[in-house]
């Protein structure tokens, strides 16, 4: 499987995953998997369609919020409610992770759920610099 970068309990972030990586994900205990990667961004990725029958198939929800560059505040809300709604851990995934830790990080910060300081720990502890996207 590829990358997987654990971010809180309930919460991880990915590169871009493969329909054949759905089995391992839900075998870990991801419950749901949120796609925030457009389609046809490059030929070689796989279609929202595919990821959604890969990642039904393997018994979790899915839920596609393509993000292009910074996500705007109508994405980073869908993010954060399908992250609530969600009956367990999260697995988001894009081409490099970077703009699903952002999504969710921005979402995390406007909910007052967690301090910017705490949001740019867990970033950095999964990778991901996040001090020029977070509201100070």
């Amino acid at each position: 499987m590829t990358d997987i970068r654990q971010v809180t309990p309930d919460f991880a972030v990915a590169p871009q995953l493969a329909p054949e990586d759905m089995a391992e994900a839900a075998g870990r205990g991801f419950r749901l998997v949120i796609n925030n990667r457009p389609d046809g961004e490059d030929p070689s990725q796989p279609s929202s369609a595919e990821m959604e029958a890969a990642v039904r198939t393997a018994g979790m929800d899915y839920v596609h919020i393509p993000v292009r560059g910074g996500p705007t505040p109508e994405q980073v809300d869908l993010n954060r409610e399908a992250i609530d709604a969600a009956d367990g851990p999260v697995l988001a995934f894009c081409r490099s992770g970077t703009r699903s830790i952002v999504t969710w990080s921005i979402g995390q910060a406007l909910a007052g759920r967690q301090d910017r300081q705490t949001l740019v720990d867990q970033g950095a502890a999964a990778g991901y610099d996040l001090t020029a996207v977070l509201p100070g």
